[in-house]
C-alpha cells in the first residue's frame, strides 16, 4: 500500500534538506510504495516530490515582511487543509519556516494526521513560549543540533537527534572542476553574472549576500562599501604584499535576479574593482576562498565544513531589533558559534547607521587577509568544530526514523538492495 507524505517547506535551504530526505526515502522504498507532495521548491520537485506550491518564492522574515502577505499565507494553509480533508495524507513533515508551518501542523492535527518536524524552529534561542504550541501540534521532532535535543527533551516533546543535513549537502556536493580552476586563476575579473566561466585571483574573498531579496538589498551595499575600502588599502594581501591586486572578490548569488541587482550597484568609479559575480556556484566560491563576508544564515555551516573563516553581518530594522533584544536567549546569531559556545566567526547585527557595519567588515576581513596568526587560529578552531559536529548522515538517519515510524518497508528500494549487497 502506497503511503503519502505531505511536506511543507518555505526556505531555500529547507528545500535542499527536504529534497535530500525525499531522495533517501524513495531510494529505500521505491516510488511505488511512497508518494511525496506538498509545498516546497525546485529542489524538492527535482527529487520527485509533487510540489503543489513553490513556497520558497514567498519566504519572508520579520513582522514588517509578514503582514502584507498574511492573507496569502492563510490561503495557502486553506489549500493544504483541503488535501488533509481528502484523507489521502498519511503524515506531514515540516521543515523550518515556523510562522507558517504552525498553521499547517494545526490543520493536519484536525484530521488526526501525525506531524513530524525536521530542522525545527530555534525555540531554544528565541521562542521558548511556543513550546506548548509545539507540544500540541507536533508528534515528534527530528533535531539537527545537540542544543535542540536537550531543550525539547526537557520540555517533554518526543525528540530524535539526526544531525544537520547541511553537512550531507557539503559531503555529497560535486564541485565544478572548471569553475574551481577559473576561480583560482589570476585572470582579470569581469563584472557580469556568471555560472562557471569567469577567472579570479587565488587570494579570493567570498561575498555571500543572502538567499532572500530583502537580505541581499539590505546587506550587499554594506559589503560593497567594505570591498571598496579594502581595495583602496595598500597593505592587504598574502604575506603583507603591498598591492590590493592580490585580493579579489567573488559574489555568490542564490538567484539570477540577486546577481543582477548586486551588479547594478556598481558605479562608474568601480570600474577597476576586482569583483566578479556568480549564480549557483556558492560551494565553489566558498571552497576557493581565503575568507568570506557573509549574511548570517545556514550557509555558515558550509563555511564551517569547508574550513573557510568569515565575518558575519545581518542588517535589521529598529523594530525587529528591539523585539529581538527582548526575546533572544542566546548571544550569537551564527550556528557554528552556537555549537562552539564562543564566537569563532566574528559577527555584528547592523541597526540604523551603516558605518559601524562597514568598519566591522573592513577591519575583520583585513585581519583575515593580513594576520597569519589570527587566520590560522580560526582555521584550527573550525577544523576542531567540524570533527565534533560536522559529520554527514543526517538525511539517512531521518529517513530511517520516518520509515520505522510510519512502518514503510525498505525492501523494495534501491538503497535497501544496495545495503543488502554490501552486508552480504
Amino acid at each position: 500500500m502506497t503511503k503519502t507524505l505531505f511536506f511543507s517547506v518555505g526556505e531555500p535551504s529547507g528545500d535542499q534538506h527536504a529534497a535530500r530526505l525525499i531522495g533517501e526515502l524513495t531510494g529505500r522504498v521505491g516510488s511505488e510504495s511512497l508518494t511525496c507532495r506538498g509545498f516546497g521548491g525546485p529542489e524538492m520537485r527535482q527529487a520527485g516530490c509533487a510540489v503543489d506550491l513553490d513556497l520558497t518564492q514567498h519566504a519572508v522574515v520579520g513582522l514588517v515582511e509578514v503582514l502584507p502577505k498574511l492573507r496569502e499565507f492563510f490561503r495557502f494553509a486553506d489549500q493544504a487543509e483541503e488535501v488533509f480533508a481528502s484523507g489521502s495524507v498519511d503524515a506531514v513533515v515540516l521543515v523550518d519556516f515556523p510562522g507558517f508551518n504552525w498553521h499547517i501542523a494545526r490543520r493536519a492535527k484536525k484530521y488526526g494526521i501525525p506531524v513530524y518536524y525536521y530542522c525545527p524552529p530555534q525555540l531554544w534561542a528565541w521562542g521558548a513560549w511556543r513550546v506548548r504550541k509545539m507540544r500540541r501540534s507536533v508528534d515528534h521532532v527530528m533535531t539537527v543540533l545537540p542544543i535542540e535535543t536537550s531543550f525539547f527533551g526537557e520540555h517533554g516533546i518526543p525528540v530524535t537527534f539526526v544531525g544537520h543535513p547541511f553537512f550531507d549537502a557539503v559531503a555529497e556536493k560535486k564541485l565544478d572542476a572548471v569553475a574551481l580552476r577559473q576561480l583560482r586563476s589570476p585572470a582579470a575579473p569581469s563584472a557580469s553574472c556568471r555560472r562557471s566561466d569567469s577567472g579570479l585571483a587565488t587570494q579570493t574573498v567570498a561575498i555571500l549576500p543572502g538567499s532572500r531579496d530583502h537580505e541581499v538589498q539590505r546587506n550587499f551595499p554594506i559589503m560593497l562599501e567594505a570591498i571598496r575600502r579594502l581595495h583602496a588599502d595598500a597593505d592587504v594581501g598574502p604575506d603583507s604584499a603591498r598591492s590590493p591586486s592580490h585580493v579579489r572578490y567573488a559574489v555568490a548569488a542564490y538567484r539570477d535576479r540577486h546577481c543582477l541587482w548586486c551588479r547594478n550597484q556598481l558605479t562608474e568609479a568601480d570600474g577597476e574593482l576586482p569583483i566578479d559575480f556568480f549564480v549557483d556556484r556558492t560551494s565553489e566560491v566558498i571552497e576557493s576562498a581565503h575568507c568570506a563576508m557573509m549574511v548570517s544564515g545556514s550557509v555558515s555551516l558550509e563555511l564551517m565544513a569547508r574550513g573557510t573563516p568569515a565575518a558575519v553581518i545581518y542588517r535589521v530594522g529598529r523594530l525587529l531589533h528591539m523585539f529581538g533584544r527582548h526575546v533572544l536567549r542566546v548571544d550569537s546569531m551564527t550556528l557554528p558559534n552556537l555549537m562552539a559556545g564562543r564566537k569563532i566567526f566574528p559577527e555584528l547585527v547592523s541597526v540604523g547607521d551603516v558605518e559601524p557595519a562597514i568598519d566591522f567588515l573592513h577591519e575583520t576581513t583585513r585581519a583575515m587577509l593580513g594576520d597569519a596568526f589570527y587566520y590560522r587560529r580560526v582555521k584550527n578552531d573550525l577544523a576542531a568544530l567540524r570533527e565534533q559536529y560536522g559529520l554527514p548522515g543526517a538525511s539517512e538517519r531521518a529517513a530511517d526514523f520516518l520509515c520505522k515510524e510510519l512502518q514503510i518497508s525498505s525492501d523494495g528500494g534501491e538503497w535497501g538492495q544496495t545495503f543488502r549487497r554490501i552486508a552480504a
